[in-house]
C-alpha cells in the first residue's frame, strides 16, 4: 500500500473547497466557536459513519453504485443550489445563522454530500481493502481518515473566525463568492459539464 499516495488523496480531498467546507467557512463569520464545534463535530461523526458504511457494505455498494450515483448527483446538485442561495442571502444579524450551526445541521450536511459519499465509498476500498483485511485495521483507517477530515473542518473554521472582520465587513462580495462556489460544486456534480 501506498501510504503516500493514500494520504495525499485523503487530505485534497478532505481540505479542498465542498460543500462542507464552504458551510464552514460561511457559518464560521457569523457564530461563535461552541457553535461551529458542534457543527463539525456532526460532520466528523457522519463523515465517520460514512466511511464505516463503506468498508461494511462495499460488495454490496458496487453492485448498485450506478443507481446511487444518479441520485446522489441529483439531490446533491439540489441541496447545494439551496445551499448557494441560503449563503447568499444570509445575514450577520439574526439567528439563522446560529440555528444553522448545530451538531444535527453539520451531520445531516454530511449525508447530501455527493463529494462525501463518492470519497467514502472509494478511498477505503481502494487504497485499503486490497492490502488489508483486519477488521481492526480497517477501524483504524477509519479513525485516522476521520482525524484528517475533522482536521480540515477545524482549518476552514479557524479560517472563517480569523478572518471574521474582513468577511463581515465584505459580506455581500464574501456570500457571493461562497454561494459561486457551491453553485459551481453543483454544476460539477451534476454531470452537466461532462
Amino acid at each position: 500500500m501506498n501510504i503516500t499516495s493514500f494520504l495525499i488523496y485523503c487530505f485534497i480531498v478532505t481540505f479542498t473547497p465542498g460543500p462542507t467546507n464552504i458551510a464552514i467557512l460561511s457559518i464560521a463569520h457569523h457564530a461563535r466557536f461552541k457553535e461551529i464545534f458542534r457543527y463539525i463535530l456532526g460532520a466528523s461523526a457522519a463523515f465517520g459513519i460514512l466511511l464505516a458504511v463503506s468498508v461494511l457494505l462495499n460488495s454490496m455498494l458496487a453492485s448498485i453504485l450506478p443507481k446511487i450515483l444518479v441520485f446522489m448527483q441529483i439531490i446533491g446538485c439540489l441541496y447545494m443550489l439551496y445551499l448557494a442561495y441560503q449563503v447568499y442571502k444570509m445575514n450577520v444579524s439574526g439567528e439563522t445563522s446560529g440555528q444553522a450551526a448545530t451538531f444535527i445541521s453539520g451531520f445531516l450536511m454530511q449525508f447530501a454530500n455527493p463529494k462525501i459519499w463518492l470519497f467514502t465509498m472509494t478511498v477505503i476500498p481502494s487504497y485499503v481493502m486490497p492490502y488489508y483485511k483486519s477488521s481492526f485495521i480497517l477501524l483504524i483507517f477509519v479513525i485516522v481518515i476521520t482525524i484528517i477530515a475533522f482536521l480540515a473542518f477545524g482549518t476552514w473554521a479557524f479560517f472563517g473566525t480569523v478572518f471574521k472582520r474582513f468577511l463581515k465587513k465584505y459580506q455581500k462580495v464574501t456570500n457571493m463568492v461562497l454561494a459561486g462556489l457551491l453553485v459551481y460544486s453543483a454544476v460539477e456534480v451534476s454531470g452537466i459539464l461532462k
